[in-house]
């Protein structure tokens, strides 16, 4: 497993009164940047001429950014204030389902909106969680749950829906610590995707 991580500050601006002065405060704060790798997946023996349009991941608003989601209780809300992920969770998720499904062989094409040929297929994702939680013990785990539905393009009928996720618990809160948990968590997920998605695709 490899784990990208790169380090930023973002650049201070002068803006009057208080809450301006809060913001730049808080845009000046360091902030450790991560990147969730794809997986590696065996190559197929027989690669199909079929291609696969992957869209992009729907997400509630809460999901939809760069920061790392921490859930304390049901219904509050709030970010790790020192860590981000270095793309929006929808495209850094569609990135790695991309990445994944290209390294295994199988396809003859697999990419984005508006890249490549005439699609055969189409995958859409919906992400319903993607974040850490805290239980009622005190202890974290990070948990991640995705809906993948295919597509035939010609005729927009479904192929088969069907739902990926996994929790993984984490020793605390530290924004390292819970990076590798989300990685190691996609480890054991996206092989089983990849095979679903393929097996759909042919």
């Amino acid at each position: 497993m490899t784990l990208t991580r790169r380090f930023f500050v973002l650049g201070a601006l002068g803006l009057p009164g208080c809450t301006a002065l809060n913001s730049l405060n808080q845009a000046a704060l360091p902030r450790d940047t991560y990147e969730l790798q794809p997986v590696a997946i065996a190559e197929q023996r027989a690669r199909s001429s079929r291609t696969l349009l992957v869209l992009e991941p729907t997400a509630p608003a809460a999901i939809a950014t760069d920061r790392i989601l921490i859930k304390q209780t049901p219904l509050s809300v709030t970010y790790l204030p020192d860590a981000r992920w270095s793309d929006e969770v929808p495209q850094m998720l569609q990135s790695v389902l991309i990445e994944s499904l290209a390294a295994s062989g199988g396809l003859g094409f697999v990419g984005l909106q508006g890249s490549g040929p005439v699609p055969d297929t189409v995958l859409l994702t919906r992400i319903d969680a993607f974040e850490v939680e805290q239980q009622p013990d005190g202890a974290f785990q990070v948990r991640v749950s995705c809906d993948l539905t295919m597509l035939r393009d010609r005729d927009q009928r479904v192929l088969g829906t069907r739902r990926f996720a996994g929790s993984m618990p984490v020793v605390n809160d530290q924004a390292d610590t819970i990076a590798r948990a989300f990685q190691r968590l996609l480890d054991g997920l996206l092989p089983d995707a990849v095979a679903w998605v393929l097996a759909r695709a042919a």
